[in-house]
């Protein structure tokens, strides 16, 4: 795992979230819920919110982290593709392994579709950025 897949990915585990916040605040829902639902991938009985939140952690950042691993195996530099990855990954997250989650079948589809090309996008930037920085020096 290279330096620049660990960055990109703690940097778009850290931003990508915020379309579904922003639209969980202006829907006046709860701005937790998408968090809550990745924590209930490894406690699907919870209800409890503090569980929920501490289990998300490891979840999202495996999947982040993983994922950026990916992109940058195969080479994807820059936002443009970096949102036609992140748009590949919601297919796929959203589309085929999210489907026996129920909590995260139960969020709005759209935001985290833009969710997924936030997530994109930075590790696209990030990842181009460290590699014109390694080339320089």
């Amino acid at each position: 795992m290279s330096r620049a897949a660990i960055a990109a990915g703690g940097w778009a585990a850290v931003l990508s979230g915020a379309p579904t916040t922003v639209y969980a605040l202006a829907a006046g829902r709860d701005p937790l819920e998408a968090t809550k639902a990745a924590g209930a991938i490894l406690l699907p009985r919870s209800t409890r919110t503090l569980p929920l939140l501490l289990a998300a952690v490891p979840v999202h950042l495996a999947v982040s982290l993983g994922w950026a691993v990916a992109l940058d195996r195969v080479r994807v530099r820059g936002a443009a593709r970096g949102a036609a990855a992140g748009l590949g990954i919601a297919a796929l997250d959203l589309g085929v392994l999210g489907l026996g989650f129920p909590r995260l079948r139960a969020l709005a589809l759209g935001p985290q579709i833009l969710d997924h090309l936030a997530y994109g996008v930075v590790v696209g930037v990030v990842l181009s950025r460290a590699r014109r920085r390694d080339s320089v020096r």
